[in-house]
């Protein structure tokens, strides 16, 4: 089956070490990473690419479900096949049990490398927020958003040097009163989903013209 991929430009890296585990090259549609800040623009944008494909069989998605982002979405002349994970985080980690598992843990706000060259990520905001209120108050709406977390959790995925961000988390975790920790990840998941089979566990399966519907986004924690 003529297969590609539309993915998460988060993702970037990680799709690639899955590539180059799995032997499995496939065309790659990318979707920018900020649009998960709003999930309307991030449902509309990935229907609008979707509707511009022709001449495949099969679009591996890789996303989660994204706060809900991907009720609606509808295949074209395609089936589709969706990680069943709520997002990229549990993907990395393995799955939403074990993401749910460590955030109770350790009270984590997770980054990775595509998160750290996102749009809009906690430093940005940050930085921000320091431009327009000044130190004090910048803090002070981290404390607001960010308080009730206790460490700042870097993933390291295996597919990128981990040591240039631990200092940078380090600086980041400091500055906004968090303690950074590196947290073992990987790309296993990524790769099922590149070479199958899509067990209705770990992944949902959309065939031609259906859509999925809440109900299909389910997240199973067991």
């Amino acid at each position: 089956m003529k297969t590609c991929i539309v993915a998460c430009k988060t993702l970037e890296d990680e799709l690639a070490l899955a590539a180059k585990r799995t032997g499995i090259e496939l065309p790659i549609v990318w979707i920018e990473s900020g649009l998960h800040n709003t999930p309307k623009l991030l449902t509309a944008r990935l229907q609008e690419e979707l509707d511009t494909l022709e001449g495949f069989d099969r679009v591996l998605l890789l996303f989660g479900t994204c706060g809900n982002s991907l009720a609606g979405i509808k295949a074209g002349d395609f089936e589709l096949v969706l990680p069943r994970v709520d997002d990229c985080i549990s993907l990395l980690i393995g799955s939403p049990k074990k993401r749910v598992d460590i955030s109770a843990e350790k009270a984590a706000y997770f980054l990775t490398e595509g998160w750290m060259r996102g749009e809009r990520n906690i430093w940005v905001e940050y930085q921000h927020a320091l431009d327009k209120y000044g130190e004090e108050m910048a803090k002070e709406i981290c404390d607001m958003l960010y308080g009730h977390y206790r460490t700042l959790g870097l993933l390291d995925t295996g597919a990128y040097p981990i040591e240039p961000l631990v200092a940078e988390t380090v600086k980041i975790a400091d500055t906004i009163g968090l303690e950074q920790e590196v947290i073992p990840a990987g790309v296993e998941y990524i790769e099922d989903l590149l070479r199958g089979p899509w067990l209705p566990d770990r992944f949902v399966v959309k065939g031609p013209h259906e859509e999925f519907g809440s109900k299909d986004l389910l997240i199973p924690m067991s």
